[in-house]
């Protein structure tokens, strides 16, 4: 049977760890030759790099070392994309961090790094893909990675809400902006997951989890399916939108 990203090619930054790692293993066991991109080629939490990972399962993958707060990097990895498998059709806007501050306590440089990465990095990302995807005449998908924190507030977490609230509205705009160059562009707003990054926190996570109708976290690999479902073309219709996976949070 053959996969349903067979033949194309992704780039998924932040995809050494966590969602982003989980991300480009299903992309690449569905047939798409797969770009990480990070700012470091080994997991958080210890164990073998992801395109190592790709590769023993016999996927095709490729490491480019990639801070997504500078542009410049962020073209380089697009550039890496093309000249290792000839062109971008899925772009997956993924890597971002997290800080939790009440309003009073936050600084110009936690404001400056937070938004760097969770905007700035998702911005310039989608910028470098539509670049490449308007002179393919395919087009391609842009999935940004959002959150609950883009459509409700959270606790002590304006920075958070801030930056994901961007990317939400961002999804949205560059869809109807790049619809008619056959670019779809769409998000993913997850709730609690359980990764590196998340269960750090373990009191946000308690009282998340508390308000989950489903009473449980999260999998990254669940994570990875729905953005599968964005990726393929299973989606062929659907751009503009924000796929909230959260247990029930929101409801």
């Amino acid at each position: 049977m053959t996969g349903r990203l067979e033949g194309a090619a992704a780039l998924v930054t932040g995809a050494s760890s966590g969602n982003g790692r989980a991300i480009a293993r299903r992309f690449a066991e569905e047939g798409a030759a797969v770009t990480v991109a990070d700012i470091r080629e080994d997991p958080r939490l210890g164990g073998d790099p992801t395109h190592e990972l790709v590769e023993a399962a016999g996927g095709d993958a490729q490491f480019v070392e990639c801070d997504v707060s500078d542009p410049d990097d962020i073209r380089a990895a697009v550039d890496a994309t093309i000249d290792a498998y000839g062109s971008l059709d899925v772009m997956v806007n993924n890597a971002g961090v997290e800080r939790q501050l009440p309003i009073g306590d936050v600084t110009e440089e936690d404001y400056a790094w937070l938004m760097d990465i969770n905007l700035k990095g998702v911005y310039f990302g989608s910028q470098a893909a539509i670049d490449v995807m308007r002179e393919q005449s395919e087009g391609g998908a842009i999935i940004n990675m959002s959150s609950i924190a883009g459509i409700r507030g959270l606790e002590n977490s304006s920075l958070y809400c801030t930056s994901k609230g961007g990317v939400t509205n961002l999804t949205r705009e560059l869809a109807v902006e790049q619809g008619p160059h056959g670019i779809r562009v769409n998000a993913l707003n997850p709730g609690f997951i359980e990764t590196a990054m998340t269960v750090e926190d373990g009191d946000t996570a308690d009282g998340i989890l508390s308000q989950t109708p489903l009473g449980r976290a999260g999998q990254p690999e669940e994570v990875a399916d729905a953005a599968l479902f964005l990726a393929s073309e299973e989606s062929s219709f659907v751009t503009g939108h924000n796929l909230v996976m959260d247990g029930g949070f929101t409801a």
